[in-house]
Order: C-alpha cells, then structure tokens, then sequence
C-alpha cells in the first residue's frame, strides 16, 4: 500500500487540523501606496496619460478595493500624480465608501446616465484632451466598447503593461501570504489522501477538502477542488460523472484556498493500491520533466525556455514534444496571485524574462489516452539566488509525501 494513503477516517482527519491562519499579515496601506507609485512609473515610461482600473482584481490590487465586476461601471482613474477618481453608482456611494482603503474622490452617476461620458469628463477635469489612455486589459467588452465610442478624442490601449508589470513581481509579504496558504493546502492534501478507501466517492472527497481548508482557517473553504479516480484522471480538469474509488486507481487531487485574497494551487497524483509498471514510468517521468523545469528557471531566463525544458525530457522518453498525445497537453505553468491564472505564463514562445519575486506554477502533466493522467503541481517564486519551492516536490511513487524522510 503506498505510504501515507488511506487507513484513516473523515472524523479523525478533520479533528487533527488546527487553524493555520493567525499569524498572517493582511496587505498594508503603504503597500498600496507603493503598488500605485510603481503603477504611476509604468504609467510614465509607457506614454499613457491615465489608467483605467476596473471593478476585480486589479482594482483591488491597487486600491485594497474590493468591488466585483457587474453590468455596472464601477471602477477608478489613475493619473500621472498618482491621485485616484473612483467611479461608481450613485445609490452604491455610501457602500463604496466602506470598501475604499486609498483616498480618492467618488465620482457618481444615476441609473438613466452615462458612465463613459462620465469617464471623458474626468480626464477633460484633468487637462486630458488627447492621449494614450490604458484601459484595464480585465474589463468586459461591453465597457470598453462604450468607453472608447463616448470618448473619440482619445486613444486606447492595453493596461497589462503596467496591471501585469506590477502584479507579476509579488512582495515579500505577498509571498509570505502565499506560503501560508500552500502550508494549509499541503496539510489538506495529506489528510484527504489518508480518508481514501475502496468505494469513496468523489464528492465526499471533495466535501472533507472544503471542510478541511475550513478547520484550517480559511473560512470560505476550498476555492476550487477536482478530484479523479483512475482513468478519469488523464483529463486534466474533471469529468461530467466522476467514478468512485477502486483498489490500485490512480488518484488526481488539485485544490487550493484564498487566504487575504491570494491564493494556493497544488496537484498531488499516487496510487491507491500497488502501482503498475506504466504507472511507475509515466509517474517518475512527470517528477523529471518538474525537475527539468525548476533547474531551468533562473534569472533572466525566458518563460517559454522552462516550457521547453520540461517538453524535452517528455519528448526524450519518446512521447509528444509538440502538444499531441500521449504526452503534455498544456503549458508548464501559470502565475497565481489573486487569481488563480495570471502573468507571467511558462508557455512556448513567450520571451517574458524571469525576474524576482515572480510566482509560477510547475506542472507539466503527462496524459496516457485511455489509461490515465499524472500530474505533478507545486509553485516556485524567484529569489535573488534562483527559483525556490514554496512546496516540497512529491517524494516517490511509494511514498509520495516523503513521510519519515528528512
């Protein structure tokens, strides 16, 4: 039986797990205040005359704002002296107050007027007649369409430059943050493998991960959760009708939480029973193409080279080196910060260089049609030495959380 799986019960489990989330440091008010000078920087260099930062995560990024986005314009300027204009719903003003965290003045329009002409009055308010204007790259069509119709003096552009240029280098305290959210999921992950047993649904695993993230302190639970059982696991991300648990069944489990708004995202894959040969191939293959990956993160190296050093141990062991099956059908990984997905992305081609404090995720999945899926997840950030785990990699396939290993 592999070590560190099954043996164990719900109620056992959920009794051990203490909450992990005291001693954590919400973001400051002078780090907004230094998000939003870099931002003015970036602003500068790029030639832009504003910024717009639409309702979601960019706008609390930058503002500590949190306002989800909806059919409503709500929002804020940003502009070259840094100084903030919010813009919102007139019958929202008083609720938007509660939210802000950077002072700005609120700017408000009624049901029956329009916000993107509100938009133009406030650049005009500004001596902003012409211009590069960035829009948030996030915001939906229907936003930017009647932004840039309202107002046709101006020329808009893409904000990512600057929303991704800020977001992409993550703080010291934004990484202490998602340390701790990766310790919880870790935690979560150990105990959902120790309840497994023959005949387990699914959705019973999925109900202790959320319970379990719960116990741990986070008290929205899990933010996501895909469990697989043997050959449902060679799709990356679930099925339609999960099947329940078998003796020797690949299990796939990825989860993670949000913890002051950041996030954890970790796949751990081992077998219930006793491995096959193939498992034991394509299982120490996907620990090689991890590996490959890692070692190949250094400062200054291009995203896409990471992904390329994955897809050639892959291709060596004579799989894909392309996308086809079997083999790696997506990238090696993604950032995560206050989404789930976010810049820079380890994917072919893309000559984004990495810097520290960047954030990314490791998980060059091998997928056996018909048979199954191996994936291996843990996140590494950027030092000034080089790229470092935020997790520890899976161990073996007969020990795959390195129990008893030093």
């Amino acid at each position: 039986m592999t070590i560190g799986v099954g043996g164990s019960t719900i109620n056992t489990e959920l009794e051990k797990i203490q909450n992990m989330t005291l001693n954590v440091k919400p973001i400051q008010i002078e780090e907004y205040q230094q998000r939003i000078q870099k931002a003015v920087s970036l602003i500068k260099t790029a030639g832009f005359k504003a910024l717009y930062l639409n309702a979601g995560t960019n706008l609390y990024y930058f503002t500590g704002t949190k306002w989800n986005a909806s059919e409503r314009m709500v929002g804020a300027l940003l502009f070259e002296d840094g100084s903030l204009e919010y813009i919102a719903p007139k019958f929202e003003e008083g609720t938007f107050k509660k939210y802000m965290k950077i002072d700005g003045k609120i700017n408000c329009w009624e049901e029956h007027e329009s916000p993107s002409a509100l938009f133009g009055k406030l650049l005009q308010n500004k001596n902003i007649n012409s211009g590069k204007i960035a829009l948030d790259e996030s915001a939906g069509y229907f936003l930017i369409d009647a932004i840039v119709k309202a107002n046709p003096a101006y020329e808009f552009v893409n904000a990512q430059p600057v929303t991704a240029g800020c977001r992409m280098q993550k703080s010291e305290n934004e990484i202490a943050i998602i340390q701790q959210a990766k310790e919880i999921t870790m935690v979560v992950q150990r105990a959902a493998a120790r309840i497994l047993h023959p005949g387990i649904k699914v959705e019973t695993v999925v109900d202790f991960i959320h319970h379990a993230h719960i116990k741990a302190g986070i008290s929205s639970g899990s933010y996501f959760c895909i469990v697989l059982f043997a050959d449902d696991s060679q799709y990356p991300h679930g099925v339609t009708v999960p099947q329940d648990l078998k003796d020797n069944d690949v299990v796939l489990i990825d989860t993670g939480c949000r913890l002051e708004g950041y996030l954890s995202d970790i796949t751990r894959t081992y077998i219930y029973g006793t491995p096959t040969e193939a498992h034991i191939k394509i299982w120490n293959l996907e620990k090689a193409a991890q590996k490959a990956a890692f070692d190949a993160a250094q400062l200054g190296a291009t995203c896409g080279s990471v992904d390329d050093a994955a897809r050639k141990v892959i291709a060596e062991a004579g799989l894909s080196p392309d996308y086809e099956l079997p083999g790696l059908p997506h990238r090696v990984g993604h950032g995560t910060g206050l989404d789930i997905h976010e810049f820079p992305y380890l994917v072919r081609g893309n000559t984004t260089t990495l810097q520290e404090g960047m954030v990314v995720s490791n998980e060059p999945m091998i997928c056996i049609p018909g048979q199954f899926g191996i994936r291996h997840e843990d996140h590494f950030y950027m030092t000034a030495e080089g790229p470092k785990w935020f997790t520890t990699p899976m161990h073996s396939i007969e020990n795959p959380f390195g129990i008893g290993v030093n």
